[in-house]
Formats: C-alpha cells, sequence, structure tokens
C-alpha cells in the first residue's frame, strides 16, 4: 500500500505537471499572432522590409507576454519546491492562476492589434488588467501557502515569509499601476510593463534565490 506521504508527493509532482503543461501551452499560443505579411507575389524586397516593420506592436506584445509568462512559471517552479503536500483548496487556487494564465494570448493579440490606435487604451487596459488578476491569483496562493504549515516541506525562514510577502505586495501594487496608467498614455504603461518584465527576470529573480538560500 501506498503511504500517505508518497501520495502527496505525488498529487504534488502531477499539479507541477499539469502547470507545466498549461505553461507551456499559453507560451506556445503566443507565437500564433506572428503573422506573415500577405503581399502581392511581384512586392519586392524593400516592400516586405516594410510591411514586417510595420507590424512592431507584434513582436513587442510577444516578446513582453512570452517573458512574463516564463517569469511566473519560474515562480511557480520556486514556490512549489516549497510545498510537500496539497489539499483541494490548493489546487483550485493553482487552478486560478492557470486560468488567468491561458487568457494572456487574448490581450496580447488584442494589444499587438491596436497598440498604434486611437482605440489602443482599451486594449492595454485589458492587457495590464490581466497582469492585475495574475498578481492577485498568485498573492492568494503564496498567502494560503504560508498560512497552513502542513503544506510544505518545512517551515518558511522568516526571510523567505519576507521576500515572498513583498515580491507579491510589489508586483499587485506595480501592475496597478501600469492598468491605471492605461486610461492616461498607452505608452507608458506599456513601457512599465517591459521595465517589470526586466526588472523580475533580473532582480526580481536574485531577491528569491537570496531568500531561498
Amino acid at each position: 500500500p501506498m503511504s500517505e506521504e508518497t501520495t502527496d508527493k505525488k498529487e504534488t509532482a502531477r499539479i507541477e505537471a499539469f502547470s507545466d503543461g498549461v505553461f507551456a501551452i499559453a507560451m506556445t499560443l503566443l507565437v500564433l499572432e506572428l503573422k506573415v505579411p500577405q503581399l502581392d507575389e511581384v512586392a519586392s524586397g524593400t516592400e516586405l522590409w516594410i510591411a514586417l516593420l510595420s507590424r512592431w506592436p507584434s513582436y513587442l506584445a510577444y516578446l513582453v507576454s512570452f517573458l512574463f509568462i516564463l517569469i511566473v512559471w519560474v515562480n511557480h517552479h520556486r514556490l512549489f519546491v516549497l510545498i510537500g503536500r496539497s489539499d483541494s483548496r490548493l489546487l483550485f487556487l493553482n487552478g486560478l492562476i492557470l486560468l488567468v494564465v491561458t487568457t494572456i494570448p487574448f490581450p496580447t493579440a488584442l494589444l499587438a492589434e491596436y497598440l498604434d490606435r486611437p482605440a489602443a487604451w482599451v486594449a492595454c487596459a485589458l492587457y495590464t488588467a490581466t497582469f492585475v488578476l495574475l498578481a492577485l491569483s498568485f498573492s492568494v496562493l503564496s498567502s494560503y501557502i504560508s498560512q497552513n504549515n502542513h503544506l510544505l516541506i518545512r517551515n518558511l525562514s522568516p526571510a523567505q515569509q519576507a521576500g515572498i510577502t513583498h515580491n507579491q505586495r510589489f508586483s499587485l501594487i506595480s501592475y496597478s499601476i501600469a492598468f491605471a496608467l492605461s486610461f492616461v498614455n498607452v505608452y507608458a504603461s506599456f513601457g512599465l510593463c517591459i521595465l517589470l518584465a526586466i526588472y523580475w527576470a533580473v532582480i526580481g529573480y536574485e531577491q528569491v534565490s537570496k531568500a531561498d538560500a
């Protein structure tokens, strides 16, 4: 018969494997927005270059969203390294994160299509709102784990607890600011998203590593 500890570890591994699959699918769907320009058969190389360059919003939105999903996957992985057991509430809270992650390709495509148009603020608002929802869902999962030590492999150190709390609070506040900016200046809002992606990819990752040490 399988022990309780073995069952818990197997359930946790299945959560991570299922989540990894969802992250991979969401990342793959992003590339579908990178479409080949439709030109006449006699179009010159210059015309093709111009057509390709005119789709810069698609390339930029793709890169930012791909990096964002990658960062979320890294943080998700590092969080689940600390988890040794699961329960129904943990499964649903993790599912909430995956729900938001799978929606990212849609606002990405919307922003890529309308970034250089008058209606860009609507697309940018939906884009940044998705990030706010993801930060909120991640914060709820992190808080639930922190308050239920029986799910953890070992209790969190004060440094780990403070690091997780700081990162989730900073993420929620900063993406909320990006959402508010979308109603004022689309490029400032999207620019903040780019800066935050760079921050989480470099500085934020180092902070988490130091907290885990």
